[in-house]
């Protein structure tokens, strides 16, 4: 009788971004400004050695706008979702062992990450930062955050 063991954990790595600068306007769902475009092409850049295997965004012009020259470096679809109806524990199964881009909001960005931790650590962002990280790594038995400043 043999018994083998397998001692390789999968690694999730997840990776949390507020949406760019947008227009400020009475409209819900506005655009992003130039400057909101050129940071979603520097997202694209900060990401380039990154291969995702799963991009997601809420489903609102800034946060797909947001996405797009990431999803499209890495020929890869937008997979949209809602932030407030996501289930979270078939999220966390179906991106076992993946590297994936998550696009939302000042509100609801923070709160992702500590769902994905399981703990309540990361704030609301302040409506003027458009320039938070959030990197996520989990495996069976750790979980390890950090939040960066990327200009």
């Amino acid at each position: 009788m043999s018994i083998q063991f397998s001692f390789a954990q999968k690694l999730s790595t997840y990776y949390l971004i507020r949406h760019a600068e947008k227009e400020i306007t009475d409209d819900p769902n506005p655009a992003l400004t130039e400057e909101g475009r050129e940071r979603a092409e520097n997202w694209a850049a900060v990401f380039k050695d990154v291969q995702f295997d799963a991009i997601y965004s809420t489903n609102y012009i800034r946060t797909v706008s947001t996405a797009e020259p990431t999803a499209h470096s890495q020929k890869l679809k937008i997979i949209l979702y809602h932030p407030t109806k996501i289930d979270f524990r078939k999220f966390i199964k179906e991106t076992k062992g993946k590297t994936v881009l998550i696009v939302g909001h000042s509100n609801t960005i923070p709160g992702f990450a500590n769902s994905l931790i399981g703990r309540e650590k990361y704030n609301q962002i302040e409506d003027d930062n458009n320039a938070n990280l959030y990197i996520i790594e989990k495996s069976r038995n750790s979980i390890s955050d950090k939040l960066l400043h990327i200009n």
